[in-house]
């Protein structure tokens, strides 16, 4: 990954329109008019990628009491996000970004480090869109475990 592929707190957020784990189109213009934490994770079901999604759905009513959506994507079909938003009770919307173009436009996803090795994957990352759509957070690598807490944190929430 370039450092120009990275987006930067006053960018643009790129637009995209995904489908759900129900397979029903979600737009980030969907979200006009609110601030939305887009994250990107690299695989439902997995420990880590549960964690985080389980952190989030914990703290969705004060993410949401502070005028702040959330909204997981990753590469996995609609019918897998399904799954492991039932099986862990999640309460906010998951996307498939089966091709990686939404991942690619928003720089989570190229070249990383995986035990040691240098491998082209999902990089979890983590965004906060504001009601204008323009980038307000960008946080790439981020843990799996105390994201969420630490973004808290950082919004001062």
């Amino acid at each position: 990954m370039t450092e120009k592929t990275k987006l930067e707190p006053g960018d643009a957020a790129p637009d995209f329109t995904l489908p759900d784990a129900d397979g029903n189109p979600v737009a980030l213009a969907d979200y006009r008019g609110r601030s939305v934490i887009v994250y990107f994770y690299p695989a439902a079901s997995t420990p880590g990628c549960t964690k985080q999604a389980c952190d989030f759905t914990e703290n969705l009513s004060q993410l949401s009491g502070a005028g702040l959506d959330v909204v997981g994507i990753s590469p996995d079909a609609p019918a897998k996000l399904a799954k492991f938003r039932a099986a862990q009770n999640l309460g906010f919307p998951l996307l498939s970004d089966a091709d990686r173009s939404v991942m690619q436009a928003w720089g989570a996803f190229g070249e990383k480090k995986l035990y040691g090795k240098t491998v082209n994957g999902v990089i979890r990352s983590t965004f906060v869109v504001d009601p204008e759509g323009k980038i307000s957070v960008a946080q790439y690598n981020v843990k799996a475990t105390g994201h969420v807490a630490k973004l808290m944190r950082d919004l001062k929430l």
